[in-house]
């Protein structure tokens, strides 16, 4: 039988890997968004399965607004990609610290 804490072991390894996805890739930002979207999924896990545990809905519906905002946050993130790479030329994130200015 799956318990809870099955449900949490995965979400914490889940988390952990987009964390190290973070610090540990930092030249490419597609991999640093990926990593943003699995924490954010290792959240929405930890939402869902309480919720069943519980017994009450309510992280279920936060679930779907955290989805919500990740959709829009990866949106917006690809479309700022997209515009920098028109005017540089690379999507390095090295070369983002010339920005400023």
């Amino acid at each position: 039988m799956i318990g809870i804490g099955h449900y949490v072991a995965v979400s914490a390894v889940m988390f952990v890997l987009g964390v190290l996805g973070i610090f540990l890739n930092r030249k490419n930002i597609i991999v640093i968004l990926m990593a943003i979207e699995l924490i954010l999924l290792a959240v929405n896990l930890n939402f869902v399965a309480f919720s069943a545990y519980l017994h009450d809905l309510v992280g279920q519906i936060f679930a779907m607004f955290v989805l919500t905002v990740a959709a829009g946050e990866a949106a917006i993130g690809l479309a700022i990609l997209v515009i920098y790479f028109r005017g540089r030329g690379t999507i390095a994130v090295d070369d983002v610290n010339r920005m400023k200015g």
